[in-house]
């Protein structure tokens, strides 16, 4: 029997484009309904794949830089005025 890391490398993108679309929809092509552990191991089987052959930013999960929105712009006080302060 093949290993994990010889199946990933015999993925078509044809392939991963139906492994992608079954965990997705939750059926595999010919409509069985995907059991969980063949949901596991078709999605870890597209995420090995997309490491290979994938830019980062078009891999299962990729939510680009992260950065607080906050501190574009000040939270106005709106509790108490400035001069209400005790300190």
């Amino acid at each position: 029997m093949a290993s994990f890391a010889e199946m990933i490398e015999n993925i078509t993108p044809e392939i991963y484009q139906s492994l992608k679309l079954a965990v997705e929809i939750g059926k595999w092509p010919d409509g069985r309904k995907l059991t969980q552990e063949q949901k596991e191991l078709t999605l870890q089987a597209m995420i090995a794949w997309e490491i290979q052959n994938l830019p980062e930013e078009q891999r299962t999960g990729y939510m680009g830089p992260q950065e607080c929105t906050s501190k574009s712009f000040e939270v106005p006080n709106i509790l108490f005025k400035s001069s209400d302060t005790l300190h």
